[in-house]
């Protein structure tokens, strides 16, 4: 089941569209399309970032990320951060690098 956090989106599509990569573009609006669950709970998510940013020394759009996932109950959180990175030292979910 897909899930999805508004932060994704906004990370990777304005990107793809600013630079008419339409392939891109394609693939991003029929992955979010089919995502049923969304991290939409701003304040909590917001809230959540900064503990995690303050206990593991995570910069904020990680932060964000990782509180987004704990907040729609993931069991992990998939990144194209690079396994020593501060975020996958948080242990309230399991943070798994496609660089191995």
């Amino acid at each position: 089941m897909p899930l999805a956090g508004s932060f994704v989106k906004l990370e990777v599509l304005p990107k793809a569209i600013y630079n008419k990569q339409l392939a891109e573009v394609d693939f991003y609006e029929t992955f979010f399309a089919g995502c049923t669950i969304w991290a939409n709970e701003l304040e909590k998510i917001v809230e959540s970032a900064q503990r995690l940013a303050s206990d593991f020394g995570i910069n904020a759009i990680d932060a964000l990320h990782v509180a987004a996932a704990i907040s729609i109950n993931s069991d992990e959180l998939i990144t194209t951060e690079k396994p020593g990175k501060p975020m996958h030292r948080v242990t309230q979910i399991k943070v798994i690098s496609i660089y191995q």
